[in-house]
Order: C-alpha cells, then structure tokens, then sequence
C-alpha cells in the first residue's frame, strides 16, 4: 500500500510552508506529495496568505526534492488550455528528472473562476476528454513528427509536440464518482483512477465500473492503479485525535466516519478495508500543514505496518 500526502494550500499555505511539508514527505518515507489546484479558500478559512500556483509550486518542489513523486489530485482543466498544460507538465517533469504524474480533472469550483476572471464553461466534461486527447497526443508524437487535433473545442495545426517529458509516460490520473462518462474516459486515457472522499462501498462499486469499462475498451483492468483520496487524523490517544480534529474544524467521531481517524491500529484497519477491494494508494489529505509531528506519527506508526 503506498501513502502519499496530499495538500489543500488554498486554505491557507505559502511556498515555504510547503516545502517543509514536502522534505518532511520525503524524509518519511511516504511516496509523493500531490496537492489541489484552487485559487478561492474553501469554508470559513480566509485563505491568508493566497493562493499559491499548483504547477510553479511543484516546479520549484522538483528542484527542491530527490525521491518523491509530485503531482496533482487535480488540474482543474478550465484553468489551463491544453497546450500549455502538456508544455508545463512535460518541463516540470524534467526538472524533477522524471518524478511527475498529472491528476486531470474538469473544474467544478465556480466561485474561483468568478474571483480571477477565469472561464468557467458550461461544457466542461466534453473539454476535458479532449484536453486529455491533446496532452497525451502532444507527448506522444514522436520527435521530428507534428500534432494535429481538430475538436470541438480545441483545435491545433503542425504542433512540434515539443517538449517531452523526462518519463517515457507521465502518468495520468483520473478519477470521481460519475457512473457512465468517467469510468470511460479512464478506461481511455488513465494509468490509475482515485475515488476521492468516498465509503468502501461506493469506492469499490466505481472500481467495478472502472474495471468493467476497461475491459470494454479492451484493456486489462489490472493495468490501472485504484486509489483512494481520505482525509486523515491519526492520535496516539482519544484526546490527541480529538485535538488535531479539532484544530482542522472537524470531529472526531464524524473523520472515523468519513475518513481515517482513530489510533494508528484503528487507522491500518481502516486502510485495510480498502486495500480488499483493490485499492493499492491512498492519498492522504492534510489538512494542518504546520502539524509536522502529524506526519511523523502517521510514518512510523501506521505506514511502517502497511506492506
């Protein structure tokens, strides 16, 4: 079972206090650091001191940083055009030297796009498929070879396809709960599907979809990695779960619920219930970033039980 650890910095975070985050991922051990791509604070947070940039944040992780993978959980697609996503992705990847994957999602958060004077299209899903047709077709067209894409709503012409990524595949995680239309486009496009914030029961009925629409398509279910995105509070004791739930605005009753929370034997339970239906990644998502003690924790007590 890999543990990555997952950001929300729009809450309120800067590049520094990222950086800790991501050397403390690296130090303990854990698999990657991935983060959200938002520009609006989400609650009653007020967001201070801003947003930061998912991919110039990762950018300069990939120079800061040696082992762990970097990614998105995700690239809200209204934000980028395509294009310049596949350029942007492909750079961040060699400078990490080949240490990147790309969390690709539609957009959903109206209110940023109001707040920075970003598009927000109604016809976000029908972008999305071709954004994820355009981004792997720029990386793989063959050096010397041009790319050519002409959709409804992006169209390219004698595209040099340049650059390429450091890894001959970066790979493309998609993920939610959609029942028809997601499952496909994973089944076409994604080298792992997440299921973000959901029971073992929905997440194991959408890997069944998942796994049924790659078949369709004609891939081998197995081919893709099943992950799980889940809030996390781990105590060593009822009153230090009580305190860190409480420092995130939650419950502690309502995150063993809902996520995983408890003591680090409650926690691998848990984490052991998803692992039966085929999840093999959680993404763990963090919520107080200045709580590094957290992460030590969660290493050497929950991780270091998990093969």
């Amino acid at each position: 079972m890999d543990l990555r650890i997952f950001t929300e910095p729009q809450q309120g975070a800067d590049y520094d206090t990222l950086l800790r985050v991501a050397k403390a991922t690296e130090d303990l051990g854990f698999d990657a650091f991935f983060r959200s791509d938002h520009y609006l604070a989400m609650g009653s947070s007020d967001g201070l001191p801003g947003p930061t940039d998912a991919w110039i944040t990762l950018a300069g992780l990939a120079r800061e940083t040696s082992r762990i993978r970097l990614g998105t959980l995700m690239t809200a697609g209204t934000f980028r055009l395509p294009g310049v996503l596949a350029i942007q992705v492909a750079q961040v990847d060699r400078m990490s030297g080949g240490r990147v994957e790309l969390g690709l999602g539609a957009g959903w958060y109206a209110e940023e796009h109001t707040a920075y004077g970003i598009p927000f299209p109604k016809e976000k899903f029908g972008r999305l498929e071709e954004q994820l047709a355009i981004v792997t077709g720029l990386w793989g067209t063959p050096v010397g070879e041009k790319f050519d894409f002409d959709g409804r709503y992006y169209q390219l012409a004698d595209s040099p396809a340049l650059p390429k990524p450091a890894q001959g595949r970066v790979p493309v995680l998609i993920g939610g709960l959609g029942a028809t239309r997601t499952p496909r486009l994973a089944a076409r496009y994604a080298d792992e599907f997440n299921v973000p914030f959901s029971s073992v029961e929905d997440s194991d009925r959408q890997f069944g979809r998942v796994r049924a629409a790659a078949e369709e398509a004609g891939r081998k279910p197995g081919d893709l990695v099943y992950s799980n995105a889940l809030v996390v509070c781990v105590g060593r004791d009822d009153a230090e779960v009580a305190r860190r739930a409480a420092a995130i605005g939650r419950e502690a009753d309502e995150l063993k619920e809902n996520g995983l929370a408890g003591s680090p034997a409650e926690v691998v339970d848990k984490i052991g219930r998803y692992a039966e239906i085929g999840c093999s990644r959680v993404y763990l998502q963090i919520l107080d970033l200045d709580d590094l003690d957290h992460l030590e924790l969660i290493s050497s007590a929950v991780q270091s039980q998990l093969g």
